[in-house]
């Protein structure tokens, strides 16, 4: 993998944060940089030139956004970050749901995939039902939800990726499943869009959400829905700004600069070869639990087997923010606490301290992997 296209890798730590955020890609930076200085930025709609430049931006942009996640660009919506959007989202569809109605939401989840649900369905009448991953494996197989889906059951969320263990869950088994209850699907794949490729379409759900920054580029979220979803739904918008979708999901003025980074950066993870990247991201991943497997100071979190590069532990005798500590000394970057996976810090009874988190993406190398391993063993308590 070509490191030298991550300026911000040249400071010599090895970046294992990328769960919290990537790096940007040259490609994004120049881009936005280019805009910056074009003399192109001005708002959109407008009559003159720079506007009409600013359009042709927007619109390039929900293309190769729609292309890199395999969907339609009419449903293609910019935000602030994925947990606004999905904050808007959710309360569209607290509207439309009555006393009695249910969701689905995944103690695997990400935060932002769940209270969101919780905070509009409670508002509305509506209760909110949780599956649980396996005790052991935490995977999150169809039964799980099936579980606990009702004929009252109007959406089920869930994630597509755990940012916090890496579970991969069998979402084309649990799409099927939430449909056949008659319940739409929204997906989170913030963590699984830097490691897998995604097809909004194939896959068959009805609303998904990530963010830009998670796949080189920068912090812009990104809500992509079937075009019939967002038509049905009605956002909190003002009066004058567009009726039509996907811009009536759009509050206030995007931030064109960075969309000019998001269309670079989707360009660039168009060009990426996926068999590569997985095998590569997979070849560290078992080479870090391998080796922190055997130390007996060492407890890891999760053994999916389709899985993200990210792992969870604890070392004996520290706490995760102490761990996350020492290994900062070393200019290894990994992050402490739950990484707002609240729920299965909850369900795991790893509260208040959670645990360590360590992610590979396509730019860490071997070398990441092995400062890792000898910086925990470092670790151990003494005889």
């Amino acid at each position: 993998m070509n490191r030298d296209r991550f300026p911000g890798l040249r400071d010599g730590w090895a970046r294992l944060d990328g769960p919290a955020g990537t790096q940007m890609v040259d490609s994004a930076i120049t881009a936005m940089d280019d805009f910056m200085r074009s003399g192109h930025n001005a708002n959109h709609g407008g009559l003159f030139a720079a506007a009409m430049r600013t359009d042709k931006l927007v619109a390039s942009t929900r293309a190769s956004v729609a292309t890199l996640l395999g969907a339609d660009p009419r449903g293609v919506a910019f935000g602030p970050s994925m947990t606004d959007m999905t904050m808007r989202f959710a309360g569209a569809v607290g509207r439309t749901l009555s006393p009695g109605d249910e969701v689905v939401c995944s103690r695997l989840d990400h935060d932002a995939n769940v209270r969101p649900w919780v905070i509009h369905a409670e508002r509305n009448g509506a209760t909110v039902r949780f599956a649980d991953p396996e005790p052991d494996t935490l995977e999150l197989p169809p039964s799980a939800v099936e579980q606990v889906l009702t004929d009252r059951t109007r959406w089920v969320a869930v994630t597509a990726a755990s940012n916090a263990v890496g579970t991969i869950p069998d979402l084309p088994g649990i799409v099927e499943a939430a449909h056949a209850a008659g319940a739409r699907l929204y997906v989170d794949a913030v963590h699984a869009a830097p490691h897998r490729r995604l097809d909004f379409e194939a896959l068959g759900c009805d609303a998904l959400a990530c963010s830009a920054y998670k796949w080189f580029g920068p912090h812009i979220g990104i809500l992509t829905a079937r075009p019939e979803v967002l038509e049905e739904l009605q956002p909190d918008k003002l009066r004058p700004s567009p009726d039509e979708i996907p811009d009536r999901w759009e509050l206030g003025t995007l931030p064109f600069e960075s969309l000019a980074g998001v269309r670079a950066a989707a360009d660039y993870m168009l060009s990426t070869d996926w068999d590569t990247v997985r095998e590569h991201e997979q070849a560290l991943l078992r080479t870090a639990l391998d080796g922190l497997g055997t130390m007996s100071h060492v407890t890891l979190y999760g053994a999916a087997v389709e899985r993200a590069p990210t792992l969870m532990f604890n070392v004996a005798g520290r706490t995760a923010a102490e761990v996350a500590a020492a290994l900062a000394e070393r200019e290894i970057a990994v992050w402490h606490g739950n990484y707002y996976a609240h729920e299965l810090e909850q369900h795991l009874g790893l509260a208040p301290h959670g645990a360590v988190r360590a992610g590979f993406v396509h730019y860490n190398d071997e070398a990441d992997a092995e400062r890792l391993m000898a910086a925990v063993a470092d670790l151990a308590p003494g005889p």
